[in-house]
């Protein structure tokens, strides 16, 4: 199952010199997820199978926040989806998703981070969107590239 990218979404991406198989294996394991993905927010739990849980927290406004949910989509070596919704006060009516994708592009691999669903939200659709484009950089993403990468120069 492929979740679909709505209309309205944040998006990054970085191309990394490395086969979809190789960067694959650093979305295998949940110390691997975490070697890249647990940068400015902590990871505490991600299960990387279908049914398995993502668990979050960030700080916001000086207080640790919750979000995740269950992942829907693995497609090893092309798809990695699951759903994001916050705890308590900030609980948005329905969760929102985050979908990595890889694709073949040249001799490598182009990486995609969307974090979509936001025309699910109403009328705070619009809000939630902007403050994500402003938030979100590519940190994450640089992070995986610079693992992959280095990992694929020692072998």
């Amino acid at each position: 199952m492929s979740t679909s990218i709505g209309i309205l979404h944040v998006r990054r991406s970085t191309f990394i010199q490395a086969s979809t198989q190789r960067v694959w294996q650093e979305f295998e394991t949940t110390d691997r997820i975490k070697s890249w993905l647990d940068q400015g927010l902590i990871i505490h739990v991600f299960e990387p199978r279908i049914g398995g849980r993502v668990r979050m927290s960030v700080e916001v406004g000086g207080a640790e926040h919750f979000y995740g949910g269950d992942v829907l989509t693995v497609m090893p070596g092309q798809e990695l989806s699951f759903e994001s919704q916050w705890d308590g006060d900030l609980a948005w009516p329905v969760p929102t998703f985050w979908t990595i994708r890889l694709s073949p592009l040249y001799d490598g691999t182009h990486v995609e981070l969307f974090h979509h669903g936001f025309e699910r939200l109403g009328a705070v659709a619009a809000e939630n969107l902007q403050s994500y484009e402003q938030g979100w950089d590519n940190k994450h993403l640089i992070a995986l590239k610079q693992i992959t990468e280095s990992e694929a120069d020692d072998s």
